[in-house]
Formats: C-alpha cells, sequence, structure tokens
C-alpha cells in the first residue's frame, strides 16, 4: 500500500553532454564484447588459425568469408543496433524521443527520398572524387600513409565481401549490407545521438551537420569522408523534418543497396559499366545533381511542414 506515502521525485534529465559520453561508451563496450564473442564463434567453429588469418586480413581460407560476416555482426551491427536501444530504454527512459521508430509520416515522402537519393548520385560522386585528390602537409605525412594503408585494407575487405557469384550471395548482401546496416546505423545516429544533439545545442541544422560528421568519422574511411558527410546531411534532414527515422533507413538502404545491385550486375556480366570508374559524369552533371538536390530537400520539407501542422499543429526543425 502507497496510501499516506510522499509521491517520488521527478527524475532529473541528464545532460545532453554526458548523455552523449554514455551512449559512446556504452557502444565502444559492446563492440569490445561483441567482437570477443565473435572471435570466440568463429574460433570454435573453424580453429583460432582463422582468427589469425582475417585480422592480418588473410583471406584465402575457404571459411574466411563466413568468418568475416560473423565478425562484422557480433563486433559491429548487433552493439550499433543494441546500444540506442539500452540507452533510449534504460538510460533516458524516452524511446519514442530516441529512437523515433514510428510511421507517422506522409508516404509521399518516401518517393521524395528516392528520387532525392538518385539524384544526388552525381554530387555524391563529386565529393568523393575531390575528397580522393586531397593531400596532407608534409609534416603529417606518417598520418597520410596511415591513412592510405587503411584505406587499401577497407577497399580490400569490401571487395571481398562484395563478391557476388550467384543471385543468393547478392540478395543476402542486400540484405545485410544494404537493409540491416540502414537500419542499424540510423538508429543509433539520427535516432539516438542527432537527438542528443538537437537538446544540447538547441539548433537542428547544427546537430544535423555535427551528427553527419561524426557518422562519417566513425567509418573510418578517411577518402570516403565528405561523400559520407553529405549523405548523414540528407538522412539526418530527412528525420528532423518527417519526425521519423524510417525516411532516413530508406534513404540509406537505397545508397548501399543500389551499390551491391550495380556490383552484382558488373560482376555477372550484365551491365558493362565499372562501379568503381572514379567519374561517370562530367561537371554539367555535377551541377544538375547539386540544383535537383536542394529542391527535392525543399518539396520533402515542405510536404513535412504541412503535414505536421496539419495532423499536430505544429512544424518540425
Amino acid at each position: 500500500m502507497t496510501e499516506g506515502l510522499p509521491n517520488p521525485l521527478p527524475r532529473k534529465p541528464i545532460h545532453p553532454g554526458l548523455q552523449l559520453l554514455i551512449l559512446g561508451s556504452m557502444l565502444f563496450v559492446c563492440m569490445i564484447f561483441g567482437t570477443l564473442i565473435g572471435t570466440g564463434i568463429i574460433a570454435a567453429k573453424y580453429g583460432t588459425a582463422i582468427v589469425d588469418h582475417i585480422l592480418s586480413a588473410n583471406f584465402n581460407d575457404a571459411h574466411a568469408a563466413t568468418a568475416l560476416w560473423i565478425l562484422q555482426f557480433a563486433s559491429t551491427t548487433f552493439p550499433i543496433l543494441i546500444t540506442p536501444i539500452f540507452f533510449s530504454y534504460l538510460i533516458v527512459q524516452q524511446p519514442d524521443e530516441y529512437l523515433k521508430h514510428h510511421f507517422h509520416f506522409p508516404v509521399v515522402l518516401i518517393l521524395v527520398v528516392i528520387a532525392t537519393m538518385l539524384l544526388a548520385m552525381p554530387l555524391i560522386e563529386f565529393l568523393g572524387n575531390f575528397n580522393a585528390k586531397m593531400t596532407l602537409p608534409n609534416s603529417l605525412s606518417g598520418l597520410e600513409d596511415w591513412m592510405k594503408k587503411s584505406e587499401k585494407e577497407a577497399d580490400e575487405l569490401t571487395v571481398f565481401l562484395m563478391r557476388m557469384p550467384n543471385l543468393s550471395s547478392m540478395i543476402f548482401n542486400l540484405l545485410f549490407i544494404g537493409l540491416l546496416t540502414a537500419i542499424v546505423e540510423e538508429i543509433l545516429f539520427r535516432g539516438c545521438m542527432q537527438t542528443i544533439f538537437i537538446h544540447w545545442t538547441k539548433n537542428a541544422h547544427v546537430a544535423v551537420w555535427a551528427t553527419a560528421i561524426l557518422f562519417s568519422a566513425f567509418h573510418m574511411e578517411f577518402y570516403g569522408f565528405l561523400p559520407r558527410v553529405l549523405l548523414g546531411v540528407l538522412f539526418g534532414y530527412f528525420v528532423v523534418w518527417s519526425g521519423s527515422v524510417w525516411p532516413a533507413i530508406i534513404g540509406h538502404f537505397i545508397n548501399n543497396g543500389f551499390d551491391v545491385i550495380w556490383q552484382y550486375l558488373y560482376q555477372a556480366k550484365i551491365v558493362h559499366i565499372d562501379p568503381n570508374v572514379p567519374q561517370m559524369f562530367n561537371n554539367t552533371g555535377y551541377w544538375i545533381s547539386f540544383a535537383a538536390t536542394l529542391i527535392c530537400l525543399t518539396i520533402f520539407w515542405y510536404i513535412s511542414k504541412k503535414w505536421h501542422s496539419m495532423h499536430y499543429g505544429e512544424e518540425l526543425g
């Protein structure tokens, strides 16, 4: 019986800066434990030698691909998913606010997202080419050499995992690299992290760009930093203006899934345009892409603004 007892004091909100520290610490710990669990599973299933092989980028073992997928899921994908769920339910206890996993947005926005992602591809290519030509000062040559070495190893891993000899392997990559990666990364970055920055800075634009920069840095692919920042910005505004993480997940899936499908079609010799060619568009295409992307974002913002004003009497972002 609680009759006569004083009401419990309301819980004091956690400062956004501390929230970010807790979220990052939780992610780091989960990734460490995930790595240990993943390597343990691989060692138990295939022996300890294969662990040494894949950690040294030796992919000649017959079970290397399966081992890498196990390690990828245990050390990265699952921790990125479970961290924001634990954080939103147990730490801040506001899952709706920090996950934004509802579907309360106009369906037409999905079409705008699809158009935006397709029309932004030349612009993404331009930023990728510009980023690849960037060099550091001579005083930082050691850092640049390390960055190039890390980038080369990441490219070799990507090429290995993107080998798709049959349709079933393409579908697996489409679901794992395309869909699952999109879901977990958007829940973490645009769901939790961007919400923390919005509360901290009181400015949605600052939050979108700060989250996009951290999102790109998290991938540790230095010569793809700028195009990934652009993608993060697009995904960020999709969430801010719609109020839901799902438009960002769809956009992320389109970006990843398009690459998977194109790689498969090229490997199967169905198409003959190499997706790894650094330049497929000219300057005119880049400017058209830039203008079209801005127009699509404006349309997305306008539709979202009208929809939220009609249903909630307020606007987002």
